[in-house]
């Protein structure tokens, strides 16, 4: 099993479409006992939230995230959750919004001080 996503940051490697996460959102996990959650923000969202459960190496969580534009958008996600050959935490992404059409895919990884 990969390590604990607790205390780890971790970023986008791409753009999504406006409106939604990017490179420039930062998200904080934190995990206990088979709970994940996090807090992000940065680009188009303000402020957002995570909450779900970790089984082995699989996330299951709901989303919700306030953007610049005043917008609300909520969805369902499933990672997994992937060591990197340099230690570094990936996690691969299915993702679909709950508050309106749409689905896809994404990948984040931690961000250290040796990577931005």
């Amino acid at each position: 099993m990969a390590p604990s996503l607790d205390g780890l940051v971790l970023a986008p490697v791409a753009d999504q479409s406006a409106g939604q996460v990017g490179t420039r959102t930062r998200f904080a996990y934190h995990e206990q006992g088979g709970a994940i959650w996090a807090e992000y923000r940065g680009g188009d969202i303000v402020r957002g939230h995570l909450v779900g459960t970790r089984a082995g190496d699989r996330l299951d969580f709901r989303y919700v995230q306030l953007r610049t534009d005043g917008g609300t958008a909520c969805g369902h996600c499933v990672s997994t959750v992937v060591e990197l050959p340099d230690g570094r935490v990936r996690l691969e992404e299915t993702w679909e919004w709950e508050s309106g059409p749409g689905s896809g895919t994404s990948v984040v990884e931690q961000v250290t001080a040796h990577a931005p």
